[in-house]
């Protein structure tokens, strides 16, 4: 069963409603989790300031699965693809069209690395989540988003400026300091995990993961499920 998601307000208008093609729509009788890959479709226009705010400083492979709908201007669109989404759409598309898109965006969004994997640490793209010896660590997205980037280049500096573009999608340093407050948070949380010392803070205030890690003495359980994939509206946009 091929799965899709509506992530705007109000019912999905038919000419968007895959269902009538034969997929399920998650929310709608299905007690799926995170770990099932599924598209996702919207009007942008539809959305809260904070949740459009949020959706596009999601993680990239978040926008990788999510299809934007009736965006009519064409400096929006290639904006929107810019920006990582899947695709952009005007209105006018059948849903045969739209369907064989969502297909492609799958496809597409599926080649992507889901997991990776530093020392005690598992990352999964896919859920957001860290995992030690199997147990969920609990992050915001913003703070999975700043381990993942991190991870991308172990044992190197990664400055301030480059984890505020690529993490909040700000190419500007704001008057907060609010990624000291995120790499905090996050260090307290892998602590609290049993992995200590692994974020480092250089002295010209870049950031690094360091390169090696052990692995703690965890009793090993069973990863957890978190339905973070779209918590869109739930998270706090940068001060």
């Amino acid at each position: 069963m091929r799965l899709f998601r509506w992530f705007s307000a109000g019912p999905i208008p038919a000419a968007y409603d895959l269902r009538r093609v034969g997929w399920q729509l998650l929310g709608d009788s299905h007690s799926s989790g995170p770990a099932e890959a599924h598209v996702v479709l919207g009007r942008p226009h539809d959305l809260p300031l904070v949740q459009w705010l949020s959706l596009a400083g999601a993680n990239p492979a978040q926008r990788k699965w999510m299809m934007m709908l009736e965006v009519e201007e064409s400096s929006e669109r290639a904006r929107m693809l810019r920006l990582g989404f899947g695709d952009a759409l005007a209105r006018g598309p059948t849903l045969e069209e739209i369907e064989a898109r969502v297909l492609r965006l799958e496809q597409l969004a599926q080649s992507l690395p889901r997991y990776r994997i530093h020392g005690p640490i598992k990352l999964d793209l896919l859920a957001r989540e860290a995992y030690v010896a199997g147990r969920a660590v609990g992050l915001h997205p913003r703070e999975f988003a700043l381990l993942w980037r991190l991870a991308e280049t172990p044992g190197e500096a990664v400055s301030a400026s480059e984890l505020l573009y690529d993490v909040w999608r700000l190419s500007f340093r704001p008057e907060t300091n609010s990624l000291a407050v995120h790499v905090s948070r996050l260090r307290t949380k892998l602590r609290t995990s049993g992995v200590d010392g692994m974020v480092e803070t250089l002295v010209d205030g870049s950031y690094c993961l360091v390169a090696r890690m052990q692995r703690p003495a965890l009793a090993t359980g069973s990863e957890l499920s978190l339905d973070g994939l779209l918590r869109m509206g739930k998270e706090q946009a940068l001060p």
